[in-house]
């Protein structure tokens, strides 16, 4: 069955000259309006879309992605305030709601930017959002496993360095000593578990820990080297900032592949970059 606020791949059940119907299971039939249909779609066909309601309580389907799906958490603009709370714009033609009863601390601000939670309004079927955000969060001993990929949302800054949300589900700490670059609230990317604490608490780190991490920038270099013709202006000389653009990783790491690979004999360093031998 399709769900709410999710992407769906449904199938083509009717073709109308305002767009299709798309069978949503148990949902019965939700239009794709004809702007969102490519030209070549037919009876028959699948398509990933994004279901929704529309502004009259319709289920409805675009192929406009928005900026968070239900169950993740997003920093949204407040375009408007009016007597049920604040619409944020979340990259759909219709802004989604927080209401006065999910917001944390009031009033919110129009043209401020917020970090939300999208769920489902059991009560009505609307995707709306939330600023309480801890109660979304899961606070039984989480189960990652140290050096696990995971994705984090930034949230706060503290003493101690940035709050980030680990998958969406759990709180975690990226330390002052574990920043490779300024970071941002509602930034999104990936990261790494580098301890789970006896008190269920998460440390993170932006990068791989351990002699993995320096294998991995190894054949990142050595690709990169291929690609540019066997010349790369970046070095052990180039900024912290540089590196971590194009490699993700910190100086320190960064000079630990080079060495690696310089003690293998596959490149040379000059002072302008990176070359690969023959």
């Amino acid at each position: 069955m399709a769900e709410i606020g999710k992407y769906n791949t449904l199938e083509v059940t009717r073709k109308k000259d305002f767009g299709v119907y798309l069978d949503a299971g148990e949902l019965g039939e939700i239009l794709l309006p004809k702007r969102y249909c490519p030209e070549d779609l037919e009876i028959g066909d699948s398509i990933r879309v994004f279901v929704h309601l529309d502004t009259e309580d319709y289920l409805i389907a675009t192929t406009e992605k928005p900026y968070a799906i239900v169950d993740e958490f997003a920093m949204l603009k407040v375009t408007a305030v009016n007597d049920v709370g604040a619409f944020l714009d979340w990259g759909l033609s219709k802004d989604v709601l927080l209401p006065f009863s999910e917001q944390r601390q009031r009033p919110v601000e129009v043209g401020k930017r917020y970090l939300v939670r999208l769920y489902i309004d059991k009560n009505t079927n609307r995707i709306v959002a939330s600023t309480k955000i801890d109660k979304f969060l899961d606070n039984t001993p989480p189960r990652y496993k140290q050096g696990e990929e995971v994705q984090l949302v930034i949230a706060n800054r503290t003493d101690l360095g940035q709050k980030a949300i680990v998958n969406h589900q759990h709180w975690g700490m990226l330390f002052k000593s574990d920043l490779l670059k300024t970071v941002y609230p509602g930034q999104k990317f990936k990261g790494y578990i580098k301890e789970v604490r006896p008190d269920g608490k998460i440390n993170l780190s932006m990068q791989k820990q351990g002699y993995g991490k320096v294998v991995d920038t190894a054949g990142e270099i050595l690709n990169m080297l291929n690609e540019q013709d066997g010349y790369i202006t970046i070095n052990d000389k180039s900024s912290p900032e540089l590196i971590y653009k194009y490699f993700g990783i910190s100086k320190k790491a960064f000079k630990m592949a080079v060495g690696a690979l310089l003690k293998q004999g596959k490149i040379t360093t000059e002072p302008g970059g990176i070359r690969l031998k023959d």
